[in-house]
């Protein structure tokens, strides 16, 4: 197994439905992350195809400039995903009990995940859905920051520096044959302490891991 049974706890085990069962209209991370995860998007998600917001909310991140065929979002919250404009159509799921997504193979260009893959309490089984529901040559992207809710993040994530969760996440796509190998993305500030310093607010990074299903 990819994942220690001890590696999966969170501290916070109760339902994750419970949780989330409130939305919070907030962005998690910053504008300057903001942007440039949409221009990733824009320079990686191809126009007219179908697109997995997996993990998704009330914002998607996605470039409004770019027009997609259909965007599916999926999450815990439906208040939450009725109100993200970007979504044509949305479900409500919890991944980490039911472990199948609703989805036919190969129904899917893209899959995205943004700043949730630190609560996945099985990432073998889910990453093996995204692999199965992405079209031969679909691009999967799973983009995260420093920030978590930490309760909710589980051992293995809240346990690594910043540099191993970003191996985790490749270790994920490593982890189930048929994809590409994983290329990161990393922008940060430079000189953070000196920033600090002088009394500027530091950016979120951005790490983005990116992986296509082979043909």
């Amino acid at each position: 197994m990819l994942l220690q049974p001890n590696q999966r706890i969170k501290l916070d085990d109760s339902d994750d439905q419970l949780f989330y069962s409130y939305p919070r209209l907030v962005t998690h991370v910053d504008a300057e992350f903001i942007q440039q995860l949409t221009d990733l998007y824009r320079q990686r998600l191809k126009p007219n195809t179908r697109i997995l917001d997996l993990m998704s909310s009330w914002v998607s991140h996605l470039p409004t400039d770019v027009d997609f065929a259909h965007v599916e979002g999926h999450g815990l919250n439906a208040e939450e995903l009725a109100r993200n404009p970007q979504l044509n159509h949305y479900f409500v799921q919890n991944i980490n009990t039911h472990l199948q997504l609703p989805f036919p193979d190969q129904d899917f260009d893209a899959v995205i995940n943004c700043v949730s893959v630190q609560y996945i309490q099985y990432p073998e089984a889910i990453f093996s859905e995204i692999h199965r529901i992405l079209k031969p040559g679909g691009i999967a992207i799973i983009s995260f920051s420093n920030r978590m809710f930490f309760q909710k993040a589980i051992q293995a994530w809240r346990d690594g520096s910043e540099a191993l969760r970003v191996e985790l996440v490749k270790n994920y796509f490593v982890s189930i044959p048929g994809f590409t190998t994983p290329e990161v993305i990393f922008q940060k500030s430079i000189a953070p302490n000196l920033l600090q310093w002088l009394g500027v607010p530091v950016r979120d990074p951005l790490y983005a891991v990116i992986a296509h299903r082979l043909p």
